[in-house]
């Protein structure tokens, strides 16, 4: 699958679903990726590197998967 994804650069930490958070735009629709890892809790900051690991992550992961209905990525490496 060849998809096309541009992504933003609003991060955040949601306190309630204890995951991160960050949209962007796949084909030139809305995307929202969850993301929930130990490593990164709430108050630490997201370097740039760590951001553009994640970003590689979902573009690897487009390559076999789609989002869900809801068109959220939903990645988890607790």
């Amino acid at each position: 699958m060849n998809q096309s994804i541009l992504f933003n650069d609003d991060i955040y930490f949601d306190e309630k679903k204890s995951a991160w958070f960050f949209t962007g735009f796949l084909d030139g629709a809305p995307v929202t990726v969850q993301i929930k890892e130990k490593y990164h809790q709430r108050g630490l900051v997201i370097t740039d590197s760590v951001k553009f690991d994640w970003e590689d992550v979902v573009e690897n992961w487009l390559e076999d998967h789609e989002p869900n209905e809801d068109r959220v990525i939903v990645l988890n490496f607790d």
